[in-house]
């Protein structure tokens, strides 16, 4: 059984619906990569998600429809990972990290000392040890990014939700964060959606994809089944003249990575 179900969501501004129909299911453990040009509706779909944009069609989460849900439930129930963080204060790492923790206290509680130490744990998964108390306005963009994603791991949410998760990472890091969120949902038993741009992460790290396209999902991509051949075919309805070729890296892993066929190229 699905631990996710998206059931015709159709979204927009002023009326004008962005995106139309849009249905896909996510099992357990499985991260699902959203990929299109800019402007096609990646992060709308996000915050549709989410419940922070008005919508049709109906968002289950374990079964339960997200639309029914307060803000404090579905706040249990998803981890967010936006483009910005939108904190503008001086505060500690630790303490932006301990956040994640919101939705499970009661007003005016404190976080435990359990939930302290986990904290510190997810600081130290993603690198940060040495970064847990300093000044979250003072770190480079790169760190403020690992923050965030720290924080949306300490949530625990049934569904981990990222929109450009690789934004302002390098690239080596990038990959090594993706990987360990990959495995954060496997461990964890959790499902994720990345809205991604970088598409080498995406053919690298995620079990399906979904491809956006004039308002629709042009198709899917399963990196389990699908052939180098099928994912060129669907890739192209985007990226245009492409190719998908797969190497072995240094430890014997396979790896994806696409190039453009165009003339001059």
């Amino acid at each position: 059984m699905s631990l996710i179900r998206v059931l015709n969501i159709s979204v927009g501004y002023s009326k004008e619906n962005i995106l139309e129909n849009i249905s896909f299911e996510i099992k357990e453990g499985e991260l699902l990569g959203v990929i299109g040009e800019n402007g096609c509706g990646k992060s709308t779909l996000a915050k549709a998600i989410c419940n922070v944009l008005p919508h049709s069609g109906e968002v289950y989460i374990d079964e339960e429809k997200n639309e029914d849900l307060k803000f404090s439930q579905i706040a249990q129930n998803i981890s967010y990972v936006p483009q910005h963080s939108g904190l503008g204060i001086d505060i500690s790492v630790l303490d932006v990290v301990m956040m994640g923790f919101n939705s499970r206290l009661k007003t005016f509680e404190n976080p435990s000392l359990a939930m302290r130490s986990e904290a510190m744990g997810i600081i130290n998964l993603l690198g940060l040890s040495d970064k847990a108390h300093n000044n979250y306005m003072e770190l480079s963009e790169g760190q403020k990014q690992l923050v965030v994603i720290a924080r949306a791991l300490v949530s625990n949410g049934k569904l981990l939700v990222m929109d450009e998760p690789e934004n302002a990472l390098d690239f080596s890091v990038r990959f090594e964060i993706m990987n360990i969120v990959k495995k954060w949902i496997e461990n964890e038993k959790r499902a994720g959606i990345a809205i991604l741009h970088d598409i080498a992460l995406a053919l690298n790290n995620c079990d399906k994809l979904i491809l956006i396209k004039d308002k629709s999902i042009s198709s899917i991509i399963d990196m389990h089944c699908d052939t180098i051949e099928s994912m060129e075919d669907k890739l192209r309805m985007i990226y245009g003249d492409i190719s998908i070729g797969k190497v072995k890296n240094k430890k014997g892993k396979d790896i994806f990575y696409m190039v453009c066929e165009s003339e001059g190229v």
